[in-house]
């Protein structure tokens, strides 16, 4: 799979309602940063399934 916004390798995939989408490293870590940014992460954080180190 390619990611979706360059011709990279996708290192990341999500799915959802039978779309399947993936990003390379660098896409990913921008639109993570820009989510950072925003309240959202903030807002859904509880419902995310994330493994975190102690």
């Amino acid at each position: 799979m390619e990611c979706h916004y360059c011709d990279a390798d996708a290192d990341v995939a999500v799915e959802k309602g039978g779309v399947r989408v993936g990003v390379c490293e660098e896409h990913f870590r921008e639109q993570m940063e820009e989510l950072a940014e925003s309240e959202f992460l903030e807002e859904i954080e509880d419902q995310l399934n994330v493994d975190r180190p102690d």
